[in-house]
């Protein structure tokens, strides 16, 4: 793979502060939620799966309005109007004393949908050769701040209680707002922006390689909500681990996440590759399900199920949309991966119902169990649509320009 350009690094790098910065917010909610959510008096299992993934719901109605928005308008404004909403919601989450607020506070939240522009605009700033590496530099990045968020959420949340954290979430969106314009470099439009119809966008969504892409990535997001409505619980019920102390079991995992990461991103190298990968992860990520439902007393169960879990998950997180990226034509880039972050947010949503059902008709494990269940409809998506997938021609976008 080619080396980046100086461009492409700092594109890469200031870029992936910037979306890591928001989502460390995002994340910091997850270790701890399920457990202190309990104790609010309006609170049911249904309830608490439903504020864990609601987000979903609004970043799924608008990832596509504003992925084509910032195909007209531009990236960086369609991005800042969403982390201001985003930021609203974080203090209505913060001010609310009830689960019912907090559900209105994220739903709020979610309506900020600035995840598909984001990704846009990693994709315009890089050459098509490159895009892999760029995205395994955001996803990396993402995946500090999630190790960062599980093991510093608990010990902010002792401090400041929920509303704090909530709070937090609004005033990191700003931050990453301000560093969105003072770092990250501004792609030039080399000709007027060409946009496409709507019969354009339906045409392009409906071809079997974006409908893998964007069914996988559903069902990805839809694991990792569920694993977070019973995965705190299970530590803190099950095994008597105090939410303090969680980190004990994420920082390790995520550690072997990283280091598996590093080793398969080299061959992440043309789409054919990366289908195959897409197909082993799937397998792998339904026995770590397992594996999670089946852990009682056995901590190195767990241990090797979350690893086997996180591990695979950053590894889709990266492939996925360099895939959707270098698919889809270059003028209906932020449509495509808007309709992506679409299907990733649903995902969310539907991860956490389906978690939260489980939860109050199954009990803890049977979280688990479910979700392993959602992987036996996601591998026949992914076997039946492989040949399409594999022999996807990257679409011509030209070598990536930007101005400082």
């Amino acid at each position: 793979m080619s080396q980046l350009s100086p461009l492409e690094r700092r594109s890469a790098l200031t870029l992936a502060l910037v979306i890591s910065l928001r989502l460390f917010g995002l994340f910091l909610i997850l270790p701890v939620f399920s457990v202190y959510a309990r104790a609010m008096p309006d609170a049911t299992p249904l309830w608490v799966g439903l504020a864990l993934g609601v987000y979903g719901m609004g970043q799924m109605l608008l990832q596509v309005p504003l992925g084509m928005l910032s195909d007209r308008i531009g990236r960086k404004p369609a991005i800042t109007l969403g982390l201001l909403v985003f930021a609203a919601g974080g203090l209505v989450a913060a001010t609310s004393h009830t689960l019912m607020g907090i559900v209105l506070g994220r739903a709020l939240q979610g309506m900020g949908a600035v995840a598909g522009a984001g990704t846009a605009l990693a994709a315009d700033l890089t050459a098509d050769a490159n895009r892999s590496k760029v995205m395994g530099i955001i996803g990396v990045s993402i995946g500090l701040s999630f190790l960062l968020a599980l093991i510093l959420g608990p010990p902010l949340e002792s401090v400041a209680g929920l509303g704090g954290l909530f709070g937090l979430t609004s005033l990191l969106a700003l931050v990453a707002m301000l560093l969105l314009w003072w770092l990250v470099p501004t792609p030039v439009r080399a000709e007027r922006p060409a946009t496409g119809t709507f019969r354009d966008i339906l045409a392009m969504l409906r071809d079997r390689s974006m409908l893998v892409l964007n069914g996988s990535v559903f069902f990805l997001h839809a694991l990792l909500t569920a694993s977070f409505v019973g995965l705190p619980i299970l530590l803190t019920d099950t095994f008597d681990v105090p939410v303090a102390r969680h980190w004990t079991l994420y920082l390790p995992v995520m550690v072997i996440a990283a280091l598996v990461m590093g080793a398969f991103m080299p061959r992440m190298r043309d789409t054919a590759r990366s289908a195959r990968m897409v197909v082993g992860c799937v397998v792998a990520l339904g026995l770590a399900m397992a594996g999670m439902a089946l852990a009682t007393t056995h901590e190195w169960l767990l241990g090797s199920a979350a690893a086997v879990f996180f591990s695979a998950f950053n590894l889709l997180e990266a492939a996925l949309p360099s895939l959707v990226s270098r698919i889809a034509p270059a003028h209906l880039r932020g449509a495509a991966m808007g309709a992506y972050s679409t299907s990733q947010f649903f995902g969310a949503f539907v991860g956490g119902a389906v978690g939260g059902v489980a939860l109050g008709a199954l009990g803890l494990h049977g979280v688990f169990g479910a979700a392993a269940a959602l992987t036996l409809a996601w591998l026949p998506l992914v076997l039946w649509n492989m040949p399409a997938l594999a022999g996807a021609r990257p679409r011509a976008i030209g070598d990536a320009a930007a101005s400082d």
